[in-house]
């Protein structure tokens, strides 16, 4: 079995941008937030929870989850939220290592928004964490999601601080726009690579 490695990062600091290189290296890939969006939809199990918890106008008419519905019940209330959390998390954390155990390359990437909120990366041989000066990531968000500057810095402030992120990470990329990507991914793909090897 490979190396499991998580790789995670605040709104805009480019972490998608920096999974695209592993991916394009061959590495397999598992984006646990796409999964997760999934899983709400598919997990009978988990549908019955969240129809409990959040009431059954959480799926909608399509008999798919309404996301805006239930963002309007958790970004407002840091107990639902962590009730949203644990109960979606384990679902998505089971079936994340039940892919990466069925992975036969030296190396296989997990990514996700919340990787170390989660716990999950207790799991994972290594993480590695994307960071970016704030202003940047304000720029880059406000220009992907056409969104204003207040509402950015809001989600910035829903998230664990890089501080606290890079105290538990074991390796850091820096996605400034200055500092070439590129070499930094390609120094950890060389590592993993080698270390399975011996």
């Amino acid at each position: 079995m490979g190396l499991r490695i998580g790789i995670t990062g605040g709104i805009g600091s480019g972490k998608s941008y920096v999974a695209k290189i592993f991916k394009a290296l061959g590495v397999p890939f598992y984006d646990a937030d796409r999964v997760a969006k999934n899983i709400m939809n598919e997990d009978a199990d988990l549908r019955k929870e969240l129809e409990f918890a959040f009431g059954a106008a959480v799926y909608g008419v399509d008999g798919l989850l309404d996301r805006t519905y239930l963002a309007d019940i958790v970004f407002k209330d840091k107990e639902q939220l962590a009730k949203l959390n644990s109960l979606v998390h384990p679902v998505v954390i089971r079936h994340g290592e039940e892919w990466a155990g069925a992975q036969t390359t030296p190396y296989s990437l997990k990514e996700a928004a919340l990787l170390f909120e989660s716990g999950s990366y207790k799991s994972l041989d290594y993480t590695i964490l994307v960071v970016a000066p704030k202003e940047v990531r304000i720029k880059r968000v406000m220009e992907r999601d056409g969104t204003d500057r207040i509402q950015v810095e809001q989600r910035m402030d829903k998230q664990l601080p890089d501080e606290e992120k890079e105290r538990l990470a074991n390796f850091i990329l820096i996605n400034d726009g200055v500092k070439p990507i590129l070499p930094q991914v390609l120094a950890l793909h060389n590592k993993f690579l080698q270390e399975h090897k011996s």
